[in-house]
């Protein structure tokens, strides 16, 4: 990834700099490149990293919709206090600059996108560059939207057309802007035609793979919609469907992140971080979710860490990963030695170590190594949310091939399965996997909470907190208790959204203010984005 980024500020730099003797090329604008000059292909895994990276580590997810999905917890005390955005909701030095930063990265990756298909727009040859530019635009603008609410997007990325100060669109319209365009790229993806270069998917520029995607996009933009919009929710979740989705585990899309080369895992730079590895832990929702089913991913993502305080802070050594002395952390905690101090908390098993080595939170779980590795996978969409969205959507009477039972299954043992991109430590073998889902059926009266807290868990465990945290606001489940930490910035609620960053007021104010004023209670943590009902 590396060498294909480079090549990328070498050759713009050659486009800018290069001189000649021609006549032509003497009135031809160096700043601004076309297809015929700059190969397309070099801003792919531009577009994909970028993405990926904006929903990762410090960019945002993992300090606030971790813990607000309760998929994470911490006691945000000392050197880690800035997890006080997520486990507590409640303001850190730098809450400002991470609640930007999904913005910013979501928008830089749209913009890659944009001036990729801009470059290959008529280019026949291109059809396949053109339509995956299109593809990721819907990926990201989605995720933006689904963070933030309105956002800009018809005029959005027009700089070098002189718009600088763009209008927010609904959401609404944002979404079925994306269903129609997802609809005609998709469409005109062509195998026969040439194939993508610099693929940071593992899909190494399948075309096939590219189409399944498209169409699982499709269909998970589809069910966000479900209780906003039900008519258009069901229209492109069966268009989605007959299309065809993924298949396999195979076709999870995903980057492999490269830190040797500075691509670095946001989510494992932070839990190999001393002051982090000590002091997040998994939530007591997600334990105690996993040990009620046996699952057997929990003696892969947890671990309880050797007694004592250097044990603790050490994220180079392991600790005991036996599924029964797993012990998740309450949200909502601190080691202040207040009302709210961790050892005030119901149930508190007492921590570990004595004198300088005592710690208070040592029998508490944490994230296994495998989630400290920075070049560990970044997930954009798999296999086992599709299934489960399929399962969901079979289970409200959309025309799908196959039963809601038939789906769940499928999605319970990939969510399993898809953990070995973790590595051989995380792997569990697909026998396990198909005999855990086989001895848990999805039983019909309770099929949504079923199918939604299965997704809350896999994308949890797959580090996808984003997507956790937004499927959560979209169907209620898991039923979580929110935490009501002394000066909060939620009112003592789970947040629903991130504020706007705070240059919007600022710089892009006219449009700014048109946008919150249709936030059912302005621009805060707590105002729902439209398909949040």
């Amino acid at each position: 990834m590396k060498k294909r980024l480079i090549a990328i500020t070498f050759l713009i730099g050659a486009l800018q700099f290069s001189c000649t003797d021609t006549f032509d090329a003497l009135n031809t604008d160096p700043t601004k490149a076309s297809g015929a000059t700059f190969d397309a292909n070099l801003l792919l895994p531009s577009i994909q990293w970028s993405y990926v990276n904006s929903t990762a580590g410090y960019n945002g997810p993992i300090l606030f919709q971790s813990m607000w999905a309760q998929v994470l917890a911490s006691t945000t005390s000392g050197a880690a206090n800035y997890y006080s955005n997520g486990d507590k909701y409640v303001i850190s030095s730098n809450t400002n600059s991470y609640l930007a930063s999904t913005w910013n990265e979501g928008f830089k990756a749209a913009s890659f996108a944009y001036e990729m298909e801009q470059l290959t727009k008529g280019n026949a040859a291109q059809v396949n560059l053109n339509s995956i530019a299109v593809i990721m635009q819907a990926q990201c603008f989605a995720t933006i939207s689904d963070t933030y609410g309105d956002i800009p997007y018809t005029q959005a990325l027009q700089g070098k057309a002189g718009t600088s100060l763009p209008v927010y669109d609904t959401q609404e319209s944002i979404y079925k802007s994306l269903l129609s365009r997802l609809e005609t790229s998709i469409a005109a993806l062509n195998a026969s035609a040439a194939l993508p270069t610099n693929d940071a998917f593992t899909y190494k520029g399948d075309v096939t793979k590219w189409k399944k995607f498209g169409y699982s996009l499709m269909l998970k933009l589809a069910m966000r919609m479900v209780k906003a919009d039900a008519a258009t929710a069901k229209s492109y979740a069966e268009k989605a469907a007959a299309g065809g989705v993924f298949t396999s585990v195979d076709d999870d899309a995903y980057v492999l992140a490269d830190n040797a080369n500075s691509y670095g895992n946001g989510n494992g730079a932070a839990l190999s971080t001393l002051a982090d590895v000590y002091q997040v832990r998994w939530s007591k929702t997600m334990i105690d979710y996993l040990k009620a089913n046996n699952d057997p991913r929990l003696s892969k993502v947890a671990e309880v860490p050797v007694d004592g305080l250097t044990a603790n802070q050490d994220f180079a050594s392991g600790g005991n990963t036996t599924a029964s002395a797993q012990l998740g952390l309450p949200n909502g905690y601190d080691l202040n030695g207040q009302a709210t101090d961790i050892s005030k908390s119901a149930g508190y098993p007492g921590g570990t170590g004595a004198g300088a080595e005592a710690t208070p939170i040592g029998k508490y779980s944490r994230p296994t190594q495998i989630y400290r590795n920075r070049s560990a996978p970044l997930f954009v969409l798999t296999y086992a949310e599709t299934e489960l969205l399929l399962a969901e959507a079979a289970t409200r009477g959309f025309t799908v091939s196959g039963t809601a039972a038939q789906h769940y299954r499928n999605g319970v043992a990939a969510g399993i399965l898809s953990l070995s991109k973790y590595g051989t430590a995380a792997a569990i073998d697909a026998a396990t996997a198909n005999a855990y889902a086989d001895a848990h059926p999805l039983v019909a009266a309770n099929a949504l909470k079923q199918i939604n807290e299965q997704y809350w868990a896999t994308d949890g465990m797959l580090m996808n907190n984003s997507e956790a945290w937004n499927n959560w606001k979209r169907s209620g489940f898991p039923v979580l208790t929110p935490v009501n930490y002394t000066g909060n910035f939620s009112s003592g609620q789970i947040p629903r959204r991130q504020p706007y960053p705070t240059t919007e007021a600022t710089l892009n104010t006219a449009n700014y203010q048109s946008a919150t004023a249709r936030l059912s209670s302005g621009d805060n943590w707590i105002s729902r984005v439209w398909w949040d009902k």
